[in-house]
């Protein structure tokens, strides 16, 4: 990643992996703004942010469909919790169907954190995890449990239909779910996996679907979709502005 630019993951629990990717941290180091472009990777953010010129926030965003050009103010530090689906319907109790693409701000005292907890990073992401575990339901419904395994395990390539046949759901009331609780169908979900999947590949220089896409043209035309350019220039790079490959490049 690039020198002005720092970034931060510490992978969670084992006990938490149903519900969060991981804790992450970010920030810029010099005197400008970062110019960022934020595409699609299937994780649901719940961002904690100091800013030397803007309040502390808290922000919730939905998941994302499209790429989105965004602004980073020059130092300013992000504490993130990567949620996965389940963890926005079990953890934050809540859903996100109407904020697809777009993000809202939560209390400035969202479970009891300051900006204070911004100063330490581990300290924070111990907390974080405290207040997860002491979240963490009895229960899940079986189905949707299976249902995201199966997902994650095809990188998003299992059909539908074998989906629903594999967790004894139908696709109409899955497909409900998922409109209702995260704003887009299980089919545009699973595409955009596809999409991260690919990342990973890209990152590593392969310009060439690895993945289960039709052909060249396919696979040109999906990374397009959700990045806004062609493989060959999203591996480029140019300036770090694609700040989620510059992270898989880091692995």
């Amino acid at each position: 990643m690039d020198n002005d630019f720092h970034y931060t993951l510490i992978k969670p629990h084992a006990s938490l992996a149903d519900f969060v990717e991981g804790f992450g941290m970010f920030h810029t180091d010099n005197g400008e703004a970062k110019e960022v472009v934020v595409i699609p990777d299937g994780r649901v953010d719940l961002f904690f942010v100091r800013s030397g010129t803007e309040p502390f926030r808290i922000t919730l965003t939905g998941l994302e469909t499209e790429p989105k050009q965004r602004s980073i103010p020059a130092q300013t530090t992000f504490f993130d919790i990567n949620f996965k689906p389940l963890g926005v319907e079990y953890i934050l109790q809540t859903s996100i169907a109407d904020i697809v693409n777009r993000a809202k701000n939560l209390s400035s005292d969202f479970w009891n954190f300051a900006e204070a907890d911004l100063e330490n990073f581990e300290t924070f992401q111990l907390k974080a995890a405290q207040k997860i575990t002491a979240l963490l339901p009895v229960a899940i419904d079986e189905r949707k449990r299976k249902l995201f395994e199966l997902i994650y395990a095809s990188n998003g390539e299992m059909p539908v239909k074998e989906l629903s046949e594999k967790v004894f759901w139908s696709s109409r009331q899955i497909n409900r779910y998922f409109n209702q609780q995260f704003g887009l169908s299980l089919k545009a979900y699973c595409n955009i996996l596809r999409f991260r999947v690919s990342l990973e590949h890209i990152a590593k220089g392969k310009l060439f679907p690895e993945l289960n896409f039709t052909d060249q043209n396919h696979f040109i035309k999906e990374i397009k979709k959700f990045s806004g350019v062609v493989p060959k220039e999203l591996s480029k790079n140019k300036n770090g502005r694609f700040v989620l490959l510059s992270v898989l490049k880091q692995k």
